[in-house]
């Protein structure tokens, strides 16, 4: 069975959710991953409003499309982050509140446990249908870090500053994920620059760190670790039993010397002085179909649900053309030996 092809509603915030449903069920998708800014799902009124979650399947199933997993990035990112302005404009108002650094992680933290709650409302909510085919309940998102701006060991990382960052991490996510843990929900750290976890070192780290909670996993996104040089076919490998997600995304990278390196010289995305940049699936560097072997290997049938982002594409032909490259990409694993006939006759 093909696995389901899903669009995350994340950088589609800007329209409504009656909206996003028509635009992605033409665009070929069989359903959304949804983000929680915006209106297409809102972890306040799902846990207040006892019609919510029926009304958001209702508007689901009018558009015949599902949803599989939802994503609250954004509040994550706040858990542990070192809060700065810049914060105040990607979370709601009421986890932001009076802008106190802790205050805000200790709010941001309350978020991510009571979308934990919401997850198992909503997904509770499913259709019959949807529900025999979700093998596991769902939330990706960010976690932050402490220590991010540490990456770049100078002037020198002094004794522990590193672990002191990873323990950190496990301190205020652990309690999150009993929450999880509680709702039978899964967390799935998208592994990304900024994040307790970017590449396959830290993230064995970040596994440690929440010492092996069985609700830590990893939404997985090869996008991010490709032009780090991380190996993204060996975090499959390494990880294989916490790929809770799949993101499909591209990116793509110079092969020459570029202006601005892999740190990007401050340079907004899309400019081509820009050693790497996200692009839209097919147009990049990301080899899908070692992917997907390596996904059927590891027995994962769950969404493949695209990300979609490329500073050089109108955005409904790239959704659109995304459709049909994960449906053309993807494939079953093998039944049987390939060369198991050859004896009969």
């Amino acid at each position: 069975m093909a696995r389901p092809v899903t669009l995350f509603t994340g950088q589609w915030a800007d329209l409504k959710f009656d909206q996003m449903c028509k635009k992605a069920r033409k665009f070929g998708y069989d359903g959304l991953e949804l983000a929680c800014w915006g209106d297409h799902f809102e972890v306040s009124k799902a846990l207040e409003d006892r019609s919510y979650c029926k009304r958001k399947w209702e508007m689901l199933q009018k558009n015949k499309l599902e949803c599989y997993a939802i994503s609250n990035h954004l509040v994550g990112q706040a858990v542990c982050d070192v809060i700065d302005a810049r914060h105040k404009s990607i979370l709601p108002p009421h986890v932001w509140g009076d802008g106190k650094p802790e205050s805000v992680r200790k709010r941001a933290a309350a978020e991510m446990m009571d979308t934990a709650r919401a997850a198992r409302k909503f997904f509770d909510a499913a259709p019959a249908a949807v529900k025999r085919k979700l093998k596991r309940v769902v939330v990706n998102g960010f976690t932050g870090s402490s220590i991010w701006h540490l990456l770049y060991s100078f002037p020198p990382v002094a004794p522990g500053q590193i672990e002191g960052g990873f323990k950190d991490f496990g301190k205020r996510f652990k309690p999150i994920l009993d929450v999880f843990e509680q709702e039978d929900v899964y967390f799935g750290l998208e592994v990304h620059p900024t994040e307790i976890a970017f590449d396959c070192a830290s993230a064995a780290r970040a596994i440690e760190a929440v010492k092996g909670h069985k609700r830590f996993g990893f939404n997985y996104d090869p996008s991010h670790l490709g032009y780090q040089g991380v190996d993204y076919l060996g975090f499959l490998k390494e990880f294989g039993d916490r790929i809770y997600h799949v993101h499909m995304k591209d990116a793509g990278w110079s092969c020459v010397p570029t202006r601005a390196g892999v740190f990007g010289g401050h340079l907004d995305f899309g400019h081509p002085d820009r050693y790497w940049d996200f692009r839209s699936l097919g147009h990049g560097r990301i080899d899908f179909n070692s992917i997907i072997r390596s996904l059927n290997r590891l027995g994962y049938d769950g969404p493949l649900s695209v990300e979609w982002e490329d500073p050089g594409m109108d955005r409904e032909h790239g959704a659109t053309e995304a459709a049909a490259f994960v449906r053309k990409v993807d494939f079953a694993p093998s039944q049987v030996a390939f060369d198991a006939a050859f004896g009969e006759g």
